[in-house]
């Protein structure tokens, strides 16, 4: 980020945290890691009292998203036991709506994965078995509710309720595909999108009776925090606020991909059963239908290299073209596979 832009985000910033905490005065604000989504700033908060926090704010004006994400948290907190930040302060009507919450419990899981380097087959391997098998428990729990009706939440108007646009499920995941295109940072591929969405108005048969659930939507390594102890509240997601009610199939596949694949290769098989097999644990089998449906989510998948293709190129430090050429062959080849 240039000086301008993080002169510009810092204000934005200074402005919500004055709103949010009149008084109290600020030390330094911190970088969190590089973000895909350029519509929102998060920053670290370092009070000038010692304490902490994390501070969100939607930079271009858009509250829906601080909406769903307040309101998420606090049903999760209140309905499941699965840890989450605490909601410090948000106002989701803000000219520059905000979510500020408190540290998460525990350690982020991309470092312990990463410290847990070594040797394929060594102790390092089976720890990192055992960590995603705790994903896998963890993504049971937060699916082990299911709701009536599949939906885009919208708010809430108390803590153990979501306020739902209820809509059948391939309505509401074809809004998911809307919304990752809004936040996409690339066109270059933009027919991609439309040939996610014809695939899943084609197959709107096999979509319509999965089950709903509670979905995170976006687990990441970034998003997971590894507590101490082994119970369903062992792994503790942040960001929520792609979370939708919708087919918990759709969430286990979005995991196995953010978690263990590259762009067009896909991780070690014996991680991807740890995942599995920790689900399984806690929720006595994978959602019903699965295997019919996954074929279709690994195509909606794709809008995660499509739609960002140039932040790609610069993490995998290879040419545009090249990775488009990968691109388009990959999603031949998953549209085939449905």
């Amino acid at each position: 980020m240039d000086e301008a832009a993080a002169s510009g985000r810092d204000e934005t910033v200074a402005s919500a945290l004055a709103e949010a905490f009149p008084g109290r005065s600020v030390g330094r604000l911190a970088d969190v890691g590089p973000s895909w989504n350029g519509a929102n700033e998060t920053v670290g908060v370092v009070f000038a009292d010692g304490g902490r926090a994390f501070c969100k704010v939607a930079v271009d004006a858009d509250g829906t998203r601080i909406a769903r994400e307040l309101a998420v948290l606090r049903y999760v907190a209140a309905e499941r036991p699965v840890a989450v930040p605490a909601v410090l302060a948000a106002d989701p009507d803000a000219d520059a709506p905000y979510l500020v919450t408190g540290p998460a419990p525990g350690r982020e899981l991309l470092g312990v994965w990463e410290e847990l380097g070594g040797e394929s087959g060594g102790d390092g391997d089976a720890e990192r078995e055992a960590l995603l098998r705790r994903v896998g428990r963890t993504l049971a729990t937060l699916h082990a509710e299911r709701f009536e009706t599949h939906g885009d939440i919208v708010g809430s108007d108390a803590p153990g309720e979501l306020d739902l646009d209820r809509a059948p499920w391939p309505d509401v995941l074809l809004k998911t595909v809307e919304r990752t295109r809004e936040i996409g940072t690339s066109e270059r591929l933009a027919d991609h999108y439309d040939a996610v969405v014809d695939c899943v108005e084609a197959n709107r048969d096999r979509l319509r009776g999965a089950p709903a659930a509670l979905l995170h939507g976006d687990v990441a390594m970034p998003n997971l925090f590894v507590r101490e102890g082994d119970g369903p509240e062992g792994v503790a997601p942040i960001d929520w606020e792609l979370a939708h009610v919708g087919d918990p199939a759709r969430d286990l596949v979005r995991a196995e991909d953010q978690l263990l694949n590259g762009f067009d290769e896909r991780g070690p098989e014996r991680y991807a059963a740890a995942l599995y097999a920790g689900y399984r644990e806690r929720a006595g089998g994978l959602p019903e239908g699965f295997a019919a449906r996954r074929p279709i989510y690994e195509v909606v998948r794709m809008l995660g290299r499509s739609g960002f293709i140039d932040q790609w190129t610069t993490y995998l430090d290879e040419p545009l073209a090249a990775l488009v050429d990968r691109a388009e062959a990959e999603m031949a080849a998953r549209l085939e596979a449905v």
